[in-house]
């Protein structure tokens, strides 16, 4: 039987405070985003404007952004999804190989992957960034999906492993009696009990590429592919910094990723709980 005491009290204002102080950032990211624009230098940002504003936003969106935040989201969702679809469906069927055949070469190979995850990709920036310009793939979006499928790819096949191995081959031999080729093996019966890894795969390289400003700037800086963390930079000046359009940007550029989230959340809280029952 649960007894309110003193001590659930204590620990149920330590929860409330813990979530204000996580929260804050999104309260002075909206405070300033609303505020005027002679509000900013004058007013504490922790502070609620007394006259909320969206100017901001319709500036940004407006006359002043709309070559620039439009196209910038428009290419963001493109190397996004384009990415993502691309981890999604190599990973899961690379990982279903390694995890399957169980010989020094798949061990190998799986190890090497493993070994992708550690090593910083931004070692190899400059051999990466002369291939990709000899390929011609500098500034578009097409090259920028396969930057980020290359980069990413031994966390999409590490996550979805440890899922196939959870798999009772019990399902693949019963398939392969009725008839079913493996590919049909992998369509129809492996990859749909993979769902849940395929939401954690989704949302965590998603957030990865949504929001990566390094690569971006490196590849698509001054193209007409860059992304929003890019055209966001451009409101950042050496003298002074629009951070009022700024933040206005940031909210506008988790409007997608949030609701990708709120969509995919279960699938993702059961990739981390385990996911597959037998």
């Amino acid at each position: 039987m649960f007894r309110y005491t003193k001590l659930t009290l204590v620990r149920e204002i330590g929860v409330v405070l813990a979530a204000l102080v996580m929260l804050s950032p999104f309260y002075i990211l909206i405070a300033t985003a609303l505020k005027p624009r002679q509000a900013l230098l004058t007013t504490p940002a922790i502070s609620w404007p007394e006259t909320p504003t969206f100017d901001a936003f319709r500036e940004v969106m407006g006359e002043a952004g709309s070559s620039g935040v439009w196209q910038g989201l428009m290419n963001s969702l493109i190397i996004t999804v384009g990415a993502v679809a691309g981890l999604v469906a190599i990973g899961s069927i690379t990982a279903y190989v390694l995890a399957r055949k169980l010989s020094k070469v798949s061990n190998v190979v799986y190890a090497l992957v493993i070994a992708g995850i550690v090593v910083p990709p931004q070692l190899g920036l400059i051999p990466i960034y002369t291939s990709a310009r000899s390929l011609g793939l500098i500034g578009s979006q097409w090259g920028m999906i396969v930057l980020y499928i290359g980069m990413i790819m031994p966390l999409s096949i590490f996550l979805y492993a440890g899922f196939v191995r959870a798999i009772p081959r019990e399902y693949e031999e019963a398939a392969t009696i009725d008839g079913a080729s493996k590919f049909k093996v992998f369509t129809r019966v492996i990859f749909p009990l993979l769902a849940p890894a395929t939401g954690t795969v989704a949302i965590m390289t998603g957030l990865v590429i949504w929001n990566d400003f390094f690569n971006a700037l490196i590849f698509l800086q001054g193209t007409d592919a860059a992304t929003l963390p890019v055209f966001m930079y451009g409101f950042v000046g050496s003298l002074t910094s629009r951070w009022d359009l700024i933040f206005a940007v940031v909210i506008i550029s988790m409007i997608p990723i949030l609701t990708f989230y709120l969509f995919a959340q279960k699938k993702f809280i059961q990739g981390f709980a385990g996911g597959i029952k037998s």
